[in-house]
């Protein structure tokens, strides 16, 4: 190899599949990625909510049997997932706000931003989960 080759500046191109599991993501970018999750899943989610909401208003009877479906663990880790879903697109959407306004657009203040929204919606989502668990 020559020394003008050695010199050379190195070349960055787009990871492979293998090397995912050990590329570290900035917070920034986490939150970004989350942010698109949490908007998916409430979309695709939104017919079966719909449905929901309109069998719990349609009778008591109705009501009633969605109380106790309800009730039971599975659904409700369904429940707290959307719950974070729903707190986490919400934060992230007030961050992305805030950044169209100009502010915080630096490395340093959208490290910092990101670091707030996993602070403000991870324990909103936890006092949900503390409620729907039945602790308070």
């Amino acid at each position: 190899m020559t020394d003008q080759k050695k010199n050379l500046k190195q070349r960055y191109t787009n990871i492979h599949i293998a090397q995912i599991m050990h590329y570290r993501l900035p917070a920034a970018g986490l939150v970004s990625i989350l942010h698109r999750v949490s908007g998916a899943m409430m979309f695709l989610l939104l017919p079966f909510i719909l449905y929901l909401l309109d069998k719990s208003l349609t009778s008591e009877i109705s009501f009633n049997y969605l109380q106790f479906y309800v009730s039971h663990w599975s659904v409700k880790l369904a429940i707290l997932a959307l719950s974070w879903a729903y707190l986490h697109h919400l934060c992230g959407g007030l961050r992305h706000l805030v950044m169209d306004a100009h502010i915080g657009l630096s490395k340093e203040g959208a490290r910092n931003s990101a670091r707030i929204v996993f602070a403000v919606s991870l324990p909103l989502t936890a006092l949900v989960a503390l409620k729907l668990f039945g602790v308070f």
